[in-house]
């Protein structure tokens, strides 16, 4: 990594040196001349920095040469750190003390010593940068200040061709199969559709476009079958030539101009249908890939281009389309693969234990790609006549070389940011806005401009290294995003870092680790004194800290102490500490303050924190923080909330807890606390308790920035007006409210243009969530919840009607009235997920457009019905294209609703066509008798809950030839089970519990009436929980071949029936993998205590205790 990273070192070093800063710093330490030689020389150094990393691929003495000019360089960078981090301090100082410290900083005796200290080291460091000057004139360099070509260009690739054997394809028969349907019967609406393959290198991306290519099929549909590697130079010139060459079988004269080669190019496919496949493209200018495009759409409709690439940015450049995203191949194909390798010397048998041993070994190292590069392995023999090998090592070889390529297009920051992240174990979930924080913590994120924070920038970094396929399994849940690291990417991140970082896992590591290491992750604290690692950067184990000076990016999560060392306020370059889930940690060190460099501090689920330390408000450069501790008992030492009002810089979620100790807020707050924090994303306000009258004001002086997107009022206490503000947050995304509280209503948010997530819970006196009537709110009907996709409602007794109105409705009201209180055309317009648990609303604006998640408990409905039976027309909101209302639904959560009976249920479900999960709980009017089931044709979950009016199941359920998932809990009216079971030929799992008067001896076991077609079941768990009567197991069951688990609970009659080989019902089940039967449950009920024991018997047998709390 050397060869990357010392000529941004150099740089930075040579700003550092040029600073107003240093400067002075080195005219009171009589350094200046020092200083100024060392930039001197630094310079003449960085000029030939370039030329070196370009030979340095074929020289191995260079690359030694840059491996010592690196180290300098970070040392001298160390150094010029100190001199910062002193300015910086002095300058967040102020009054007696800073005089003080001048006085004694500037007497004769201490700046004598000091500025000899500090010579002498600045000596030093230039005697080593001279030194390393010299040699360099023994390489020849050449002075440059900008690559002449990536140094890539020393790999090439060897280029592609068309052709593959058949059997050397493994594994990728559905890729090819999914691939070719693109190619063959996709209709779109250009003649020459493009496609892109993407997966990083050596996935096999060259080899699915071959095995397309070559398919007769493919063949016959096509009149030019054309294939062009492009690799990395993408030369529009060369690429015209070769597509003719390939087109025509004759390569055109070499003297042609541009203008001749395009009309040669247009008139050999103008009007033909043809595949050209472009093998492994880099280019990412759009400009030249639109140059190119623009020659090759004069084809004949049905027209083809496979584009095979190791970056997502290339194919959303090359294509509208969605990328084919390759992945690696199944375990099952991965071992076919190894074994078709043909190794040299000996013949590999495939069933010997010291090949299959090789072969997992390399197989867990990731996901095994088409390279056969086979023939070239050597295996050796031990005294045993085993087969041994080096050939992990020389696998892992290979693929780095592949997975090389794509390093080497990265420019030079990106090769800094990928390289740390061998820190991360493997296959660990990244944080991506942590690992953002730590490039910004060690300056690999450089601002251009003033408009983007180093975070962002430092997105930015992320997002093109993960287009790249650096980094896959990206996901974004709420406001966090995360990502893994394939292992074959960390081996080449692993190898690219050298002795730079780290990981210490045992003593043996810790032994091995080098001086010169910057970054080290330690997962053991005995393992600290192992190592020696003065210089470290990188840090994330606290002890011995204090003389770690030059540490950036301090991580100490999930420790077990109460506090922490006071040193640690000695570490000034710290940017970033990190002191999430140390549950027991009480406080934070007093002089927190002198971190003066520090710009994150993280103490998210810290429950045992009491307060954050005063002086905390002097970090000014804060970009996070992610919780702020209101102190409970008001000590010198504890930051006031005031504190807060500074720290404008924050940035990402900031919660304040224990706001109920927040006391005489009339006369403490004098300047807004949070108004001014412009880049604040979310923020948590939590009261954590009872509160007082100071809460009303409080909540009005936390008012944020408009820019906020997430919003969470935990436990207020406020009376029954809520703060105006609400309404003024214009970008606010999510909104979440939660009691105890005392406010009768809500200021309107339905106008608010970015709310897509909206939750209340647990406001007992909430009773309206709109001060105005139904027409005053509604406004224009595009201004109603613009965005508003998912409503989650819960234990809010107290509100009836979506609005104020002075007339109350009553579910006795006409259902079929839908004009009542104007609400025959409001309506949620993009609403996707209802959630209303708890809350008698009659009145509120109707759903049609929810299609993903509906769930009604213990509420009114009227709402539903309403909904139901609304006539659409264009002018009504909804996502649907049908004509009903919720058509487009996909789960339906029925609970508790004593209004709802059979008929009404049953006519509603009609409308539900899309339906897959559908549960029905409580109702005490609903027996499902006579249901028309057909409609939900589609419906693959079906859950009967409480429903005591059911004697049987209903006949119609034969018609769910979808259903995977059947459940019947608690339904104790229900005697008998009707054998659908042959018509459920989809079924999975079936769950049958506490159904008392089911009667379920073995004659008469009614679900499996028709033995006969039990085989062809697809049934794998099947559950039978409280049936105190059961006295054997059916032989039928043996039938149900597929079973893979059986759970039976509080069935005591058959627990000593199904032990293990003894059993009298053994034989009947010993088929099946997993066997669990839960029994012997003792109750203790004065105590309120009950016991369950559970034996689990076959392949893994176990005695297990399930402990109830009644």
């Amino acid at each position: 990594m050397a060869e990357a990273i010392a000529f941004d070192i150099a740089v930075e070093l040579i700003t550092k040196l040029s600073s107003f800063a240093v400067s002075q710093i080195g005219l009171w330490w009589n350094v200046k001349d020092d200083l100024d030689d060392l930039g001197t020389t630094v310079s003449t150094i960085k000029a030939v920095i370039l030329d070196a990393e370009e030979k340095s691929m074929t020289n191995n003495l260079i690359t030694v040469w840059l491996e010592a000019l690196k180290d300098a360089l970070y040392d001298a960078d160390d150094l010029l750190d100190d001199f910062s981090t002193e300015t910086l301090r002095k300058d967040l100082m102020g009054g007696k003390k800073l005089m003080k410290e001048v006085r004694l900083f500037f007497s004769s005796s201490n700046q004598f010593a000091y500025g000899l200290k500090i010579g002498r080291k600045i000596k030093a460091i230039k005697a080593r940068l001279a030194s390393i000057e010299s040699k360099a004139n023994t390489f020849g360099f050449m002075v440059r200040d900008r690559p002449l070509e990536t140094s890539f260009m020393t790999k090439k690739r060897q280029q592609t061709h068309s052709f593959v054997p058949k059997d050397k394809i493994i594994g990728r028969d559905n890729d090819k199969a999914t691939l070719q349907k693109l190619v063959l019967e996709f209709e779109s609406e250009e003649n020459v559709y493009i496609i892109p393959i993407v997966g990083f290198g050596g996935l096999g991306k060259t080899a699915l476009a071959q095995f397309v290519y070559s398919d007769e099929m493919v063949k016959t549909h096509f009149e030019l079958m054309i294939w062009v590697c492009v690799s990395d130079v993408f030369d529009v010139k060369l690429i015209v030539e070769n597509i003719i060459e390939s087109a025509t079988g004759q390569a055109p004269d070499q003297h042609l101009k541009m203008e001749q080669l395009q009309i040669q190019l247009r008139e050999k496919i103008g009007g033909k249908k043809y595949l050209l496949v472009l093998d492994d493209i880099w280019n990412e200018e759009r400009e030249n890939w639109v140059s190119l495009k623009e020659l090759l759409i004069g084809g004949a409709e049905g027209s083809r281009i496979i584009v095979t690439t190791r970056s997502f940015k290339v194919a959303k450049i090359t294509s509208k389309c969605q990328p084919y995203v390759l992945k690696g191949l199944s375990d099952f194909d991965a071992w076919s693969l190894f074994k078709e390798i043909p190794f040299e010397q000996i013949y590999a048998d495939s069933t010997d234990s010291a090949f299959v041993e090789i072969g997992q070994q390399i197989l867990e190292r990731g996901s095994f790609s088409h390279k056969d590069d086979s023939k070239y392995i050597i295996l050796q023999r031990n005294r045993k006549g085993v087969a041994i090998m080096n050939l992990l090592e020389y696998l892992k070889t290979k693929v780095i070389f592949y997975l090389h390529l794509s390093y080497d297009h990265l420019p030079a920051h990106l090769k800094h940011c990928f390289a740390c992240c061998r820190l991360y174990p493997k296959d660990y979930e990244i944080d991506v806005q942590t690992l953002v924080q730590f490039w910004v913590a060690q300056g690999f994120v450089k601002q251009s401009n003033g408009t983007q924070s180093l975070h962002e920038i430092g997105f930015g970094y992320f997002k093109e290294l993960a287009e790249r396929s650096f980094f896959q399994e990206v996901k974004e849940r709420h406001l966090i995003m995360t990502c893994k690291m394939h292992d074959l990417m960390h081996d080449l991140a692993e190898f690219i870092a050298g002795k730079e970082s780290g990981i210490v896992v045992s003593n043996s590591s810790a032994s091995e680790v080098d001086e010169k290491c910057r970054h080290i992750s330690i997962n053991d604290d005995s393992l600290i004194p192992l190592f020696k690692g003065k210089k470290l950067r990188t840090f994330t184990i606290p002890l011995s800290i204090h003389k770690l000076k030059h540490l950036r990016y301090l991580d100490l999560s999930c420790n077990g102490g109460e506090i922490l060392p006071k040193s640690i306020c000695k570490i000034q370059n710290l940017q970033a500490l990190k002191l999430d889930e140390c549950y027991l940690l009480e406080e934070l060190p007093k002089k927190i303050e002198n971190l003066v460099n520090l710009t994150h501090l993280t103490c998210s689920e810290c429950k045992s924190l009491t307060h954050m330390p005063s002086g905390i408000g002097k970090l000014t450069s804060l970009e996070e923080l992610s919780m702020f501790v209101v102190d409970r008992d008001g000590s010198p030492d504890g930051a006031d909330l005031s504190e807060l009002s500074g720290l404008n810089n924050l940035r990402g979620q900031l919660r304040i807890t224990n706001l109920r100790f927040v006391k005489n807020v009339k006369e403490k707050f004098k300047t807004p606390i949070l108004k001014g924090k412009q880049h604040l994303g979310s923020l948590i306000l939590e009261w954590n308790g009872d509160n007082d009258d100071d809460d009303n004001k409080l909540l009005e002086d936390l008012q944020p920035h408009p820019n906020l997107e997430e919003l969470c009022i935990d436990g207020w206490g406020g009376d029954a007006k809520f703060p105006s503000w609400l309404s003024l947050l214009t970008n606010v995304v999510f909104i979440n409210i939660w009691g105890p509280n005392k406010f009768k209503y809500l200021p309107s948010v339905a106008q608010l243009p970015c709310l897509q997530n909206l939750t209340i819970r647990d406001c007992s006196e909430l009773e309206y969530m709109d001060d105005n009537s139904p027409k005053g709110s509604q406004g224009e009907p595009e201004s109603f919840f613009p965005l508003l996709k998912y409503l989650h409602l819960k234990n809010c007794r107290n509100m009836k009607s979506w609005w104020r109105t002075t007339k109350p409705i009553d579910d006795d009201s006409n259902e079929n009235d839908t004009t009542v209180v104007g609400t025959s055309t409001m309506a949620f317009p993009c609403l996707s997920s209802l959630w209303i648990e708890n809350c008698p609303l009659t009145s509120m604006p109707l759903y049609p457009s929810v299609d993903d998640n509906l769930t009604l408990e213990n509420t009114s409905s009227r709402p539903f019905k309403q909904t139901i039976k609304m006539k659409m027309n264009a002018k009504t909101p909804s996502s649907s294209t049908s004509s009903f209302p919720l058509s487009k639904l996909k789960s339906f959560q029925v609970k508790n609703m004593e209004d709802l009976d059979t008929p009404m249920l049953d006519e509603y479900l009609q409308h539900l066509t899309s339906l897959k999960r559908l549960t029905i709980n409580g109702c005490t009017k609903v027996d499902l008798e006579g249901m028309q089931w057909e409609p939900l044709k589609n419906l693959s979950y079906l859950v009967i809950d409480n429903i005591p009016k059911l004697v049987s199941l209903p006949l119609g359920l034969q018609h769910l030839v979808e259903l995977k998932t059947l459940k019947i809990h608690s339904c104790s009216g229900l005697r008998s089970l009707f054998p659908v079971f042959q018509h459920l030929t989809s079924l999975e799992e079936f769950s049958i519990r506490v159904c008392e008067e089911l009667e379920l001896s073995a004659p008469k076991f009614q679900i499996f009436q028709d033995h006969t077609s039990l085989r062809s079941l697809f049934l794998t768990k099947l559950h039978l929980w409280n049936f105190p009567n059961l006295t054997s197991l059916p032989d039928e069951m043996r039938c149900l071949t597929n079973l893979q688990l059986l759970k039976m609970r509080r069935v005591p009659q058959l627990v000593e029936r199904c032990r293990k080989d003894i059993g009298a019902d053994w034989h009947k089940i010993a088929h099946i993998p997993h066997i669990t039967c839960y029994q012997w449950l003792i109750r203790f009920v004065n105590s309120g205590f009950s016991c369950n024991f559970s034996f689990k018997y076959h392949s893994s047998w176990m005695l297990t205790v399930e402990i109830l709390f009644n």
